[in-house]
């Protein structure tokens, strides 16, 4: 398995940043998860679009279960989601899934996705 080159790691650590920052307004500090690039164990696969070389990763827990995922495809595009699964410290009845982020290159969007309490 080779490295991921480092304009795939420079993309990654950008949304793993943007992830944390968005899991920061959710979840106290001392309780956010661990979502680091360390943690994030990635892979070189073949974009299903183009048959091009794209990355993917996935962040596990203590557990071996899976909480989160990244994929970079061959056209520089991503998407990311990091599981939180805590209440929602404003919108009672509400709790937050997870954090995702998406974009290409530069351009990065992240929000919660939220689901309401049973």
């Amino acid at each position: 398995m080779s490295a991921p080159p480092p304009e795939v790691v420079a993309a990654a650590r950008r949304v793993v940043d943007t992830l944390r920052g968005e899991a920061v307004r959710y979840v106290a500090s001392d309780r956010l998860p661990d979502i680091r690039l360390d943690g994030l164990a990635l892979a070189e696969v073949t974009d299903p679009a183009n048959g091009r070389p794209g990355w993917e990763g996935v962040w596990r827990n203590a557990l071996n279960e899976r909480v989160g995922r990244l994929t970079i495809n061959s056209d520089g595009s991503f998407y990311a989601e990091y599981d939180l699964c805590v209440r929602h410290p404003n919108k009672a009845g509400w709790f937050v899934e997870a954090v995702t982020a998406w974009g290409r290159g530069d351009r990065l969007k992240a929000e919660a996705r939220l689901l309401p309490m049973p």
